[in-house]
């Protein structure tokens, strides 16, 4: 049994909490379209919903990440899988080397100097040991596929000629799972250290296997449900839902059992099965419902952020670890994703669009919980690394939030 948010909730409490839940869920309905219109990002309006709900309500459970561990790595794990079905199935390009360039140098380049340098920095500033430190990186420098959603391609169906939403789009698929051998490798570190038995068995287990298995598992549930649904089953109002769900649920549940990375067969399993047939109204229906769901998880996992944040997540978090912070989101990420596009042929513009937008979310708090869940690390160093991870969360709202908007508004501008 895993110690759950509300395990010290009493029934008033419990009842409170279901009603401003309600009320949350509610509120999407009106602040979807409110927020398109704003520099005001959903991220930022639960974030602060949490933060006032933990000083007008004294007597709320704790919403401590470090204690609630596991709880935090399965609701964040459900809202990843999920919303990795979603960003699959709305990718219409097929997949090559030249047509996927961006995405793979953004992978490849980009994500390891991201992580390196962050890893540094948690040396240097936060005063963390390598393996923390590596965490550290590992955690932060995925793109978030959930909180991702204003600077990601548009409906399903619509032609995505925009390189930098496609770009942004398809590294958030997909560095969602190749983020974990390094998280992996912290937890390596941690262990054994430098041991070349450990560093073997990382390489051939966490490099090779997983990642092999989990493309593989994600191409054969994909393609084979893609088949059977599109012989058998129409996908209508009641059939949508369900069909989402089992091919996250199946193709994450089937990759892990042979211990694959469960998030790359969700991913490679959701834009198999939309490559069977370009009938784009029967992915949006499914797309539909997966976005919906999404919502939901990433609202409540918001407000628990803005909650531990009115608690008191920031309060070993130093002056030179908040810069850290947001050097990373202002120097690292930006200057490793222009780095990384270098000899593309993206535009200036295009790689410091796609260098900016490197969002951190839901996905962030699934590896830090997880990692910390597995690995030998210090509560007081597990304190640090999540006070600068929510940190860089928070900013990142803010920041990417706000400029999302002023992006949106010039691309609708140019485009007319």
């Amino acid at each position: 049994m895993f110690h759950l948010w509300f395990t010290d909730m009493d029934v008033h409490n419990y009842d409170l909490i279901l009603l401003l839940l309600g009320l949350a869920f509610f509120g999407l309905v009106f602040l979807w379209e409110f927020v398109a219109k704003t520099i005001v990002s959903l991220a930022m309006v639960y974030i602060g919903i949490g933060i006032l709900l933990a000083f007008i309500l004294p007597g709320i459970p704790n919403a401590d990440p470090v204690q609630n561990g596991v709880f935090v790595e399965r609701m964040s794990e459900l809202a990843v899988i999920i919303s990795l079905t979603g960003v699959g199935l709305k990718l219409d390009r097929p997949m090559g080397w030249l047509s996927w360039q961006s995405t793979w140098r953004l992978l490849a380049i980009t994500m390891p100097l991201s992580i390196a340098g962050l890893a540094i920095g948690g040396i240097w500033l936060a005063g963390l040991p390598i393996a923390a430190a590596v965490m550290l990186g590992a955690v932060i420098a995925p793109t978030d596929p959930v909180l991702a959603h204003g600077v990601q391609v548009g409906p399903i169906g619509e032609k995505h000629k925009s390189e930098v939403r496609f770009s942004l789009t398809s590294e958030a698929g997909l560095n969602d799972g190749l983020a974990f051998p390094f998280v992996n490798l912290a937890i390596v570190l941690a262990a054994t250290g430098f041991a070349r038995e450990g560093l073997f068995n990382w390489f051939g287990v966490d490099v090779v296997w997983k990642i092999v298995s989990g493309t593989a598992i994600g191409l054969a549930i994909g393609g084979g449900l893609a088949r059977m649904v599109g012989r058998f089953v129409e996908i209508n109002t009641f059939s949508k839902g369900f069909i989402a769900i089992a091919l996250t649920l199946f193709s994450y549940g089937a990759t892990e059992m042979v211990h694959g990375y469960g998030f790359i067969g969700v991913f490679v399993a959701a834009f198999t099965f939309s490559r069977y047939k370009p009938e784009y109204e029967m992915y949006k229906k499914l797309y539909d419902f997966v976005e919906q769901v999404e919502l939901l998880f990433m609202t409540v996992l918001l407000i628990l952020l803005g909650v531990a944040i009115g608690q008191g997540l920031f309060s070993v978090l130093t002056l030179p670890a908040a810069l850290l912070g947001i050097g990373f989101l202002i120097i690292i990420r930006p200057a490793a994703g222009m780095l990384g596009l270098i000899g593309t042929e993206t535009t200036l513009s295009e790689r410091a669009k796609i260098g900016w937008f490197g969002i951190r979310g839901i996905g962030t708090f699934y590896y830090l919980a997880h990692g910390l869940n597995h690995a030998d690390i210090s509560e007081h160093q597990a304190r640090i690394i999540w006070a600068i991870a929510g940190f860089i969360v928070l900013v990142s709202a803010v920041l990417h939030g706000a400029s999302a908007h002023y992006f949106m508004k010039r691309r609708k501008h140019e485009a007319k």
